[in-house]
């Protein structure tokens, strides 16, 4: 009887240094190397099969906004801080990105990175309830931030008071962002942001500061008894999540050519709420994977509804295609919520293993 062949599928780690890799094994790295050069040659790849120049526009789009989902995980995901005021820092972000890129002619790569720690610091002083409220009330107080800041963004004058703040298009390495290579060339900008604030994000979470926000989002009195200061793990949470927020926005502006309160709004705040719960909470793939999905949702519900309003299904003063897209987003959240609440992450998850050779190779 021929022996069987069995390859080794546990858990043979003997020292904390090999858990605290970022990837495990080399297929894993192969990967990672292979799906980022997928994405550079993305955009030539669309143009090779003929796909329309939108769907750039609209991973350009998806880009910005896993960077501030990536943000809000930090805060709701991994640290247990419900944040319903993202946009409002997403807007931070971008008002302070302009007022650098306007008043002091300082140029995007400059501007854009102080947007952010401008929006880190405002994170920190909004984070401050954090250390007296929890769960509802906190969200609550972040959502009251939100309110605060688009009524200051419409009665100050450094603002504009709400009206748009226009920005100049971007040169780099001697390539203009014009009409006809603006998302070509946001796209190759975006794209080494997002990844070097994924793997930035993941090494944090492998140092002490990243495990000490996870044990007080699993319970901030046994991390306390452990050593680990809860007030600030929480600021450290608001910090880090603002900061991204803030960078997202500081990209979103200079993407749309100009600042606009309308852009960061509490609508956008629940849509970044709504990828992030669809993605999975506390997933880094997470935040990938639900802004990917919202907006290809939005895109099939407004092509959907087009067809709808050309076809007159419905019958005179029913406005069903109007109605057609926040039913699904609404929908998809419920569904989510109540069938899937780990999200599209645990898909993921589920796919890789399923390919793994687990438990035996024979």
């Amino acid at each position: 009887m021929p022996a069987s062949r069995f390859t080794q599928t546990g858990n043979y780690r003997v020292r904390y240094q090999q858990d605290q890799t970022i990837f495990a094994t080399a297929s894993e790295q192969a990967s990672l190397v292979a799906g980022l050069l997928l994405l550079l040659a993305l955009p030539y790849l669309m143009t090779a099969l003929g796909l329309p120049k939108t769907l750039l526009r609209d991973l350009d789009m998806i880009m910005i906004f896993a960077i501030a989902v990536i943000g809000l995980n930090v805060t709701t995901g991994y640290t247990g801080l419900i944040n319903i005021g993202q946009a409002a820092f997403m807007g931070v972000g971008a008002y302070a990105t302009a007022l650098a890129a306007t008043r002091l002619n300082l140029p995007f790569f400059v501007a854009i990175p102080l947007g952010g720690l401008a929006a880190a610091l405002v994170g920190t002083v909004v984070g401050l309830p954090s250390l007296r409220l929890k769960y509802l009330y906190l969200a609550v107080a972040t959502l009251a931030f939100q309110v605060v800041f688009e009524w200051s963004v419409g009665h100050l004058p450094i603002l504009a008071q709400g009206s748009a703040i226009a920005l100049e298009p971007v040169q780099v390495f001697g390539v203009k962002a014009t009409f006809f290579n603006h998302n070509l060339v946001w796209y190759y900008i975006i794209l080494p942001v997002l990844v070097g604030l994924a793997l930035l994000w993941r090494n944090v979470l492998r140092t002490k500061h990243g495990r000490s926000l996870i044990a007080v989002r699993d319970n901030d009195r046994a991390a306390a008894a452990m050593g680990i200061n809860p007030g600030t793990a929480k600021l450290t949470a608001f910090m880090i999540g603002s900061f991204y927020a803030g960078i997202a926005g500081g990209l979103f502006a200079y993407f749309q050519k100009a600042v606009v309160i309308e852009d960061y709004t509490l609508h956008t705040s629940v849509q970044l709420l709504a990828m992030a719960i669809v993605g999975g909470l506390g997933s880094l793939p997470g935040s990938f994977l639900g802004p990917l999905f919202i907006v290809a949702l939005d895109r099939v519900m407004g092509g959907l509804s087009g067809w709808i309003s050309e076809k007159q299904l419905f019958p005179q003063g029913v406005d069903a295609a109007t109605a057609l897209r926040p039913l699904a987003f609404g929908l998809s959240i419920v569904l989510f919520l109540m069938f899937e609440p780990r999200g599209l992450a645990n898909w993921w998850r589920l796919v890789r293993m399923y390919f793994k050779k687990w438990p035996y190779k024979f």
